[in-house]
């Protein structure tokens, strides 16, 4: 089937961020070696194993990694967990064999309450990661869940389902994270975002880290940077040992979408950060995208291909809410005027010395998302609209006085896309969009406008910005101040602290608490409000409290 692709089918496969539009960047093209490569990358064409352990014997108990739960819907989520007894090898200690491995959901916490279970049997090829997605159950409810393998149990994990369809529900508590670098310091916000007992968490990108910690490094990742799937499999068991980490999966369901490190910093579709031959770049990028499955609670449908890796989908609570979140690394065009000393494509420009950035086929989403991002939102039953994404829609004016300087990584990088979306929302009356994001280290509250350079340009979304849960900013503190003149449109920039940021949605209001750790350099740090923000129902703009 692969030897009867044409040239332009074959590129329309490996180059999804084309999407039937025509783009006048270069394109780097694949050949059916890479094709082939890349399939191989994703063990699609080995044989499974022989033996099958269909009641296995584990020296040490083998879910050291925990589990996890996600994507609920108003009758069921999925639940996770990957077979580990060493976290620090490839294979996780687990014999390559066929494992067979039971689960069960309850309605009571001492699973007393059976109400689903099933068997499934575990791959090496699949690092023995088991996604499962349960359906049939009562909506708008906590249920419990675990796994059994052979002399094994795993600890008992808790999730919920979301309110029916139609309904609005009083109220939806949420928190949003992004950036946890191991070496910079501990996971220990996610303990106070537990404490908050929210329904859900929305991770918006940057799990894991490749590189190390230019300094002041916390704890080690032991390793050099992962480009292997082995090596990837390893960073992100890594992650997972840490223990706040591991409880905020234990207990709440997440939604997930990723950014540039949990590949490799700042690449663009198939335009690695390096000058990597293309056929290498593929399968890393491939590899990466299959440890990330293998590791976190997501739907078997987004299961890697040799395509890629379809991530970007919707979840709705009742009418109340609903998230769209988004992809903005796989389908992207490459950035706009690279430095040519550089191996990054990303820059920070002059705007008016850089045309490029203004063309109408620049794309962040690719043609096919930005379609399905548009459908989404003109048929949304939603009250409170969430769009899901990995960094600053708003623009960021980074040079003092007259001129403009942009950032090409990030929304500034695609400005026409931006305001083709901004103008879509206006125009079919989304209700109250939110755009939500991390990847900054800042905190960072916005008034999203059709028209950034005019002062009476309506507002027509609120945006929030999380920092980091753990990465530093490689900004000076009292640069904020510079941005906060430069930008009216900005409510809040804040870049001295760690942390995520708490949301309370009713029908009538829209409520953010920007929570900032005391420090993350030790694992039991405090935690504080450092600002609150409402959005009125049917009136777009942050409103500080």
């Amino acid at each position: 089937m692969t030897a009867s692709l044409t040239r332009k089918q074959f590129t329309s496969l490996l180059c999804p961020h084309l999407g039937g539009a025509r783009m006048s960047h270069p394109v780097r093209m694949f050949d059916r070696r890479a094709f082939l490569k890349a399939l191989a990358a994703l063990g699609v064409s080995g044989a499974a194993p022989a033996y099958t352990q269909e009641r296995p014997r584990f020296g040490e108990a083998p879910f050291a990694l925990g589990v996890a739960s996600g994507y609920p819907t108003q009758n069921g989520f999925v639940i996770w967990t990957r077979l580990v007894t060493d976290p620090s090898l490839p294979g996780g200690g687990i014999d390559p064999v066929r494992t067979r491995v039971n689960w069960e959901v309850a309605s009571d916490d001492k699973m007393r309450d059976v109400v689903a279970s099933g068997v499934d049997f575990l791959v090496p090829a699949w690092a023995h990661s088991m996604h499962v997605e349960v359906e049939g159950l009562q909506p708008d409810r906590p249920y419990w869940y675990r796994f059994n393998a052979g002399n094994a149990e795993s600890p008992i994990g808790r999730t919920r389902t979301a309110p029916p369809a139609r309904s609005v529900p009083a109220r939806f508590r949420f928190a949003f994270a992004s950036c946890q670098h191991y070496e910079h310091g501990y996971f220990s916000a996610y303990r106070h975002i537990l404490a908050d007992d929210p329904d859900l968490i929305a991770f918006l990108g940057d799990y894991i880290y490749g590189r190390h910690a230019a300094k002041d490094a916390v704890r080690s990742h032991g390793s050099s940077e992962p480009k292997t799937l082995s090596r990837y499999r390893v960073r992100h068991a890594l992650y997972k040992t840490d223990p706040d980490l591991q409880a905020a999966h234990a207990a709440v369901p997440w939604i997930c979408t990723w950014d540039d490190h949990e590949v490799a910093n700042d690449y663009a579709a198939d335009q690695p950060e390096d000058d990597a031959p293309l056929e290498e770049w593929v399968t890393r990028r491939l590899v990466a995208y299959k440890a990330y499955y293998e590791h976190m609670p997501l739907r078997d449908r987004m299961q890697p291909t040799a395509q890629g890796m379809r991530i970007y989908a919707q979840m709705g609570w009742g009418d109340l809410a609903r998230f769209f979140i988004v992809d903005g690394r796989q389908y992207r065009t490459p950035q706009a005027c690279p430095r040519p000393d550089s191996k990054s494509g990303a820059n920070t420009v002059n705007v008016a010395e850089c045309p490029q950035l203004f063309s109408p086929e620049r794309t962040l989403l690719g043609r096919r998302q930005e379609a399905w991002l548009e459908t989404a939102l003109e048929l949304t039953p939603a009250r409170w609209n969430i769009l899901a994404q990995q960094t600053l829609m708003a623009q960021l004016d980074q040079q003092p006085g007259p001129g403009r300087q942009a950032w090409t990584d990030g929304w500034d990088g695609y400005p026409v896309a931006r305001k083709k979306l901004l103008d879509f929302i206006a125009t079919k009356k989304t209700p109250n969009p939110v755009v939500i994001g991390g990847d900054t280290h800042t905190f960072y509250v916005a008034d999203l406008k059709r028209d950034f350079d005019q002062a009476k340009s309506p507002v027509v979304a609120s945006e929030f910005v999380g920092t980091s849960i753990s990465s530093q900013s490689s900004w000076p503190p009292e640069r904020m101040a510079q941005l906060l003149a430069e930008n009216p449109h900005l409510k809040f920039a804040d870049n001295r602290h760690r942390g995520y940021v708490r949301v309370e949605v009713t029908p009538k209001q829209w409520r953010a608490d920007l929570r900032a750790m005391e420090t993350v350099a030790k694992p039991d740090g405090a935690c504080s409000t450092l600002a609150s923000f409402v959005v009125d129902d049917g009136r777009p703009g942050p409103r500080r409290i």
